[in-house]
């Protein structure tokens, strides 16, 4: 059964008038309106999809390829190129502050792992860590275990200074299978 002309019409307007839709169907909708006791359960609207409904879009079934190395190996040397343009681009005149250097490694972290996603290394989970400190006559020693195949794991890294900081940057590839 179709709703009529005019009820299309009350109910586009009441939408209107409080930006939602009421959770009841439009039978139920009509009785409470006539009886005066409409409930105010509402439903928010919007035009925007929710993130949930891209993600439940946007899932792709793969199929097994059965492919137990690389067809591309990880180029550890375009990476270094990278490690050293983006701390030097983003260090070369900072001095050190603790605040500052903290939301420097996010960003420089981010950056480096978006410009190494862009060569498009296939099947590479990429890990990309940050240290920044400050430059005194001070010593550290940093450390990292993974658990790893030599034929197609990979890491590249650089280290900056200048005058009163040093960054180490660290890309990790780990071959997904």
């Amino acid at each position: 059964m179709m709703m009529s002309e005019i009820a299309k019409d009350r109910m586009a307007r009441s939408v209107r008038k409080r930006g939602s839709v009421s959770s009841l169907n439009g039978r139920e909708f009509r009785q409470k309106e006539l009886h005066g006791n409409t409930k105010k359960n509402t439903v928010s609207f919007t035009d925007e999809p929710s993130l949930r409904d891209n993600a439940s879009r946007l899932t792709v079934q793969m199929e097994n390829t059965y492919q137990l190395g690389p067809t591309k190996h990880f180029p550890a040397v375009i990476v270094n190129h990278i490690l050293k343009d983006v701390l030097t681009n983003y260090l070369q005149e900072e001095q050190y502050e603790p605040e500052l250097c903290r939301q420097m490694t996010k960003t420089i972290s981010e950056v480096i792992k978006t410009q190494v996603k862009d060569l498009m290394i296939p099947r590479y989970k990429l890990i990309v860590i940050v240290h920044i400190g400050q430059l005194k006559s001070q010593s550290i020693l940093i450390g990292s275990r993974c658990l790893w195949d030599p034929k197609s794991d990979t890491f590249s890294s650089y280290v900056f200074r200048n005058s009163s900081l040093f960054a180490l940057a660290s890309v990790y590839a780990v071959y997904f299978e």
